[in-house]
């Protein structure tokens, strides 16, 4: 698993802009590929910073509990933190969560997404929809990057899968 080739941007993608693909692992340690979930519908990608906190288990309970209405729209949520696949599963296990949280560890695909807040070396708080394109390639259609304390409004992403 190799996100070298990503490149840290200063912003956010726009929609429309082409997907960074990338493989991180998630909370049972198997690789996640972007490129493969896009295949199968809708990602809606969750960044948040610290596993164990308030709004990050606010917004991950909210994603888990609503997991058929997200499924049934054909798209698949993620959450994405810096925190390592150990302290993701821990989290995983301590709350029921069953969506994938990935381990952004070496901080490349948040930097990659313009989500990332230097100041504590973590990831910051965005969702970004990625869907595909004709060639089957992952394209922005939604994004949205949000001060710390600011949870995700559900029915704004969910309007866009």
């Amino acid at each position: 698993m190799s996100n070298e080739h990503l490149t840290p941007r200063a912003a956010p993608p726009a929609v429309g802009d082409a997907a960074p693909d990338f493989t991180l692992l998630d909370q049972d340690r198997k690789d996640w590929r972007l490129s493969d979930a896009v295949k199968r519908g809708d990602v809606v990608l969750c960044f948040y910073p610290l596993a164990f906190t308030s709004v990050c288990g606010v917004e991950m309970r909210c994603v888990n509990d609503d997991m058929a209405t997200w499924s049934a729209k054909g798209a698949q949520v993620v959450g994405i933190s810096c925190d390592s696949f150990a302290v993701q599963k821990a989290w995983a296990e301590k709350e029921g969560f069953g969506q994938p949280l990935l381990a952004d560890m070496h901080r490349r695909v948040c930097k990659a997404y313009g989500l990332y807040w230097p100041e504590l070396n973590v990831a910051s708080r965005g969702t970004v929809v990625i869907g595909k394109d004709a060639s089957g390639t992952g394209r922005v259609k939604f994004v949205q990057a949000r001060e710390p304390g600011k949870a995700m409004k559900f029915e704004e992403i969910l309007e866009t899968v």
